[in-house]
């Protein structure tokens, strides 16, 4: 008995041994046609020999495409796509008129990537084609334009560094034939300092690409103004003035890693001698629809100070006024320690029509001194023939006549009025 139960015992240990080689070995098996069939799927598709001088021409066809550096991007089916109809793809470059493109090796050079074996180029994509289109009003230039810059900014609040990079100039007027421009920028109310630009031999679209640096404190930033000259200059080394950018710090959010790119159009700077008592600078607009007065009060210039100016405070109060009786005033805000502040602030008022006859608007030029009293440094009235005569009737008139259009222009201050 007990030799029978041994027997039995062999022959179902050998059975049990014979299963788990048979289990291995087909698990090994599984693995090495997984493993050859993986291997086979990256290999690239081998061609015939009556493809192999295709093959050999497409090669050598990429290679040229790449030594050319084209711009063109080369655009592939994949092998997995192959059975889709591609007949209406085509490309300015090369168009694709073959009625089966990816069935016959002549529709396009096999591509030579290990990655896209077995893909075919059907054309090229132009990237130039895909590119944001830039903004219309940066080239659009208007009736009477003298010229437009480009220029950025950035202020470093560690280090109190205001970055100014001055980047183009475009369609400048000279007074001759030939242009060799270049820029001069202040940072007012400072105009004893400047940087300036190299200067640009022959060219009436300078490009520049140069960077300034302002030290500023963080404190007084938002009340200095940037201002751009652009110089010409002609074969005796005179310099022509062709036009200004007046850009105040005060209306822009100047933050580390905040790079601004501005552009402005060139203004003629007022080359009449400043008057008495200085003068100023502001655009009226009168929309009829809303029956809405709007000043822009622009800047002033030559203002006579008093002793104090290096801690003068100067602002524009304005005032609308209806048979001589008070309506409304609005004030700018005050700048510090200049004779030629920039102020760029806008004001509305209502006022119908009808009440344009008889309506008229002072704006008043004050110093504050000591923070506590203050001075009038001049003042001007514009207005109907009621109250005007000369440039303050005639920019009121403007007005009325270009409805919804700023009127720009220069006036000169007076004391007694």
């Amino acid at each position: 008995t007990e030799q029978a139960v041994a027997v039995v015992g062999s022959i179902i240990g050998g059975v049990l041994l014979f299963v788990l080689i048979g289990i291995t070995v087909y698990l090994l098996w599984k693995k090495f046609c997984h493993l050859l069939s993986y291997e086979k799927l990256t290999s690239p598709v081998k061609t015939t020999n009556a493809n192999a001088t295709f093959q050999d021409q497409s090669t050598s066809e990429i290679k040229l495409i790449s030594t050319s550096r084209s711009r063109s991007v080369p655009f592939i089916i994949p092998p997995t796509l192959h059975g889709r109809d591609w007949i209406n793809l085509t490309n300015e470059e090369q168009v694709q008129e073959q009625s089966d493109p990816y069935m016959s090796p002549q529709a396009g050079p096999r591509s030579s990537f290990h990655s896209l074996a077995g893909a075919y180029i059907v054309g090229t994509i132009n990237p130039e084609l895909y590119k944001f289109t830039e903004d219309k009003s940066e080239t659009d230039f208007p009736e009477g334009n003298i010229g437009r810059l480009w220029f950025s900014i950035e202020y470093e609040h560690e280090s109190e560094r205001l970055l100014v990079s001055l980047i183009k100039v475009r369609k400048l007027q000279p007074p001759a034939d030939s242009c060799s421009p270049f820029v001069k920028i202040y940072l007012l109310p400072d105009e004893r300092s400047y940087l300036q630009s190299k200067t640009k031999r022959k060219t009436l679209n300078p490009q520049f690409d140069e960077n300034f640096v302002f030290q500023v404190s963080s404190k007084t930033l938002l009340q200095r103004t940037l201002k751009f000259l652009v110089y010409h200059i002609d074969k005796q080394k005179k310099h022509h003035l062709l036009g200004q950018v007046i850009f105040p710090l005060k209306n822009e959010t100047l933050t580390d890693d905040n790079k601004l790119v501005i552009w402005r159009d060139l203004e003629k700077e007022n080359l009449e001698p400043p008057s008495d008592y200085g003068d100023i600078q502001f655009s009226l607009s009168y929309n009829d629809y809303l029956g809405r007065l709007t000043v822009v009060v622009l800047r002033a210039r030559g203002l006579k100070l008093l002793e104090e100016s290096h801690t003068a405070s100067v602002y524009v109060k304005v005032s609308l006024m209806n048979h001589n009786k008070f309506i409304k005033s609005k004030k700018t805000a005050a700048v510090l320690g200049s004779s030629n502040p920039v102020y760029n602030e806008t004001f509305s008022f209502k006022a119908d029509q009808t009440e344009l006859d008889t309506a008229s608007l002072s704006l008043s030029v004050l110093q504050i001194i000591k923070g506590e009293t203050t001075h009038l440094l001049g003042r001007v009235v514009v207005g109907p023939f009621m109250y005007t005569r000369g440039k303050e009737l005639e920019h009121w008139n403007e007005m009325i006549n270009k409805p919804k259009e700023l009127v720009k222009r220069w006036h000169a201050l007076c004391h007694g009025m």
